[in-house]
């Protein structure tokens, strides 16, 4: 992984542009290609980034990364402050806790909670950014990744959108539908998804492991 920090700006030309001017930034590249920069005041999502498939080719004062779409991250540099390269080696990914990994079997193994004629594809399904939990068909047929959170907060809706922008430049899964499961959503968290277009579930843990209530309800 590489770090630099630069007093830079970012131009952004593809479908759409966009623009960052003159200023301090962390400019991260991966292993894996991809290039995204960053600001200090806005935790991990970063301002702009190019996700791989990309490349990039470094000039004097300019860094252009480019996609097979043809769209293009072009970062000019007025200084470097910093400029650092580590090897971090594989990681071994995000472990989950119980119910939450038990939670994605029980999803997988009942598509139909997440909705009407759903069917499962794949679990764990593997991208360039990380796995998607999981990978399932509607009742049209149509394509839909699901992210699995005990607790659903912002950090799962912002998590989910990654996917959801990287898949839809699949020609084999566009267009790609998500889904947001939890056994507990946050307002705020709920508020994004339907911002974003991502339909939220609210799971019942023990429906789904078969286990009968034994508080009382009132209807």
């Amino acid at each position: 992984m590489r770090l630099v920090i630069a007093r830079c700006q970012v131009d952004y030309v593809g479908r759409l542009t966009a623009h960052l001017p003159m200023a301090p930034r962390l400019l991260l590249v991966k292993a894996d290609g991809s290039v995204s920069i960053h600001a200090d005041d806005r935790a991990y999502k970063p301002l702009n980034w190019m996700s791989p498939p990309c490349w990039l080719e470094e000039a004097p004062g300019v860094w252009t990364v480019r996609n097979k779409a043809d769209e293009s991250l072009v970062i000019t540099i007025d200084e470097v402050i910093h400029d650092s390269s580590h090897e971090l080696g594989t990681d071994p990914g995000l472990v989950k806790d119980g119910v939450e990994a038990h939670l994605q079997e029980l999803l997988a193994a009942h598509p139909t909670a997440l909705g009407e004629g759903f069917s499962l594809v794949r679990r764990e399904y593997m991208t360039a950014i990380g796995p998607v939990d999981l990978l399932c068909r509607d009742a049209h047929g149509g394509h839909v990744i699901v992210e699995v959170k005990r607790r659903g907060e912002i950090d799962g809706v912002e998590q989910l959108t990654r996917y959801l922008e990287l898949c839809n430049r699949d020609p084999l899964l566009a267009p790609v539908a998500g889904v947001f499961a939890a056994q507990q959503i946050k307002p705020q968290a709920r508020t994004l998804a339907q911002d974003r277009g991502i339909r939220c579930v609210v799971v019942d843990y023990d429906a789904l492991r078969g286990v009968e209530r034994d508080d009382l309800l009132l209807f």
